[in-house]
């Protein structure tokens, strides 16, 4: 479509220049019958002939500017359209091109000073005339297709930005969800295991006091109900435009761990825990809402696969030596039947230790436990 564009600007601007060569043809015509110049009926050919060469420019530029300019050594009404030529060359094609059909035009007019003198006028002056009019139209040309090619780039560099600009954006939309779907597996998965946990006791212990069961169902109700308010909030962030501070839910981070330890131990889960923080509050916020996710996401693997054994947490650290996780539990003899997941829990962990700028690593030890381990940065 730009081509086509281009195509049909230069013919209407052809097309103007073709009839102001006719004007300028007719006119030098005039010109030279008044002032008893007897070669008028070779002027009259020639300047036809030239007329009906201009449009030819358009697809034959060089050589209809070459018979044009060869018009013009023989008859002075041949000289408007080898002018409009040598312009147009300039225009369009490259400066040794246009350098080309200057010297051409040039030389072609000076052979016309020989045939046919300007009365008062010397054929040295007539050079100099003829040179400056040509270096005029092909300097003209130049700085016009340079000026044409500098916006066209400037276009050019416009539209790619504008697109790397909505790639990014794209990007960056694309990165925030991911974060989102991270943290929603993260906090949904945590409280529905929790969840699972308990309904699995009510089904496997239906002879249980109804003090417990009232206790378990307790535990049920409140972790659905937290569940649907985590949701909540996640379908609030995706919905928000970012503009309200006020839209984003803080984020738990190590001073709400006990909590999350209760949570476990509400649902069934034994518990041996050893935190060493003194201060949970003096960790930096990044760091400490990466532990809480590490510690909530290795309490939801334990419940997973490994119901009804033991879990060791071991939190320790400090300003300047970091922050460390450690959580063990032993591996059952048959894997049991687990809820349904991602399989991406693990992996999510480690990018977030790395972005975090920690390390996180996990397996089976040689006593059959399932370890997993974090480092995180805690500068002093």
């Amino acid at each position: 479509m730009e081509r086509d564009g281009g195509g049909c600007a230069s013919a209407r601007g052809m097309a103007i220049l073709a009839v102001a060569g006719t004007v300028l043809v007719t006119l030098t015509i005039i010109g030279r019958a008044s002032g008893g110049v007897a070669l008028l009926p070779l002027d009259i050919i020639v300047g036809v002939l030239a007329c009906t060469l201009l449009p030819l420019l358009l697809r034959w530029p060089i050589a209809a500017a070459v018979a044009l300019a060869l018009l013009a050594a023989v008859s002075p009404a041949a000289t408007p359209p080898s002018n409009i030529a040598t312009l147009h060359i300039a225009r369009s094609r490259p400066v040794a091109l246009a350098v080309g059909a200057g010297l051409f035009g040039l030389a072609a007019h000076a052979v016309q000073g020989l045939l046919h003198p300007t009365p008062g006028l010397s054929y040295g002056w007539w050079l100099v005339l003829v040179l400056v009019t040509h270096a005029a139209l092909v300097a003209w040309g130049a700085f016009t297709r340079a000026r044409r090619a500098l916006l066209e780039s400037l276009r050019e560099r416009a539209r790619r930005a504008e697109e790397e600009q909505a790639q990014r954006v794209a990007a960056a939309r694309a990165h925030e969800r991911t974060l989102i779907a991270r943290e929603m597996h993260d906090v949904l998965a945590h409280r529905l295991s929790l969840v699972a946990a308990s309904a699995g006791a009510l089904e496997y212990r239906p002879d249980a006091p109804p003090e417990q069961l009232a206790k378990v169902a307790g535990v049920v109700r409140a972790g659905v109900h937290q569940a649907l308010e985590e949701l909540r909030e996640v379908i609030g962030v995706l919905r928000a435009d970012g503009t309200d501070p006020t839209a984003d839910a803080p984020q738990p981070t190590l001073t709400d761990l006990p909590a999350l330890l209760d949570e476990s131990r509400a649902a069934g889960v034994v518990l041996d825990v050893d935190n060493w923080v003194t201060d949970p509050s003096s960790t930096p916020e990044g760091t400490g809402r990466s532990a809480y996710r590490i510690i909530q996401e290795g309490l939801t693997n334990a419940r997973k696969h490994a119901p009804g054994r033991p879990v060791h947490v071991q939190v320790d650290g400090g300003p300047g030596d970091g922050l460390l996780i450690d959580i063990r539990n032993l591996l059952p003899d048959q894997p049991p039947n687990s809820p349904p997941g991602s399989g991406t829990g693990l992996v999510g962990l480690a990018e977030r230790a790395q972005l975090a700028g920690g390390r996180l690593g996990h397996g089976v030890t040689p006593d059959g436990e399932f370890r997993l381990h974090a480092a995180l940065p805690w500068p002093g």
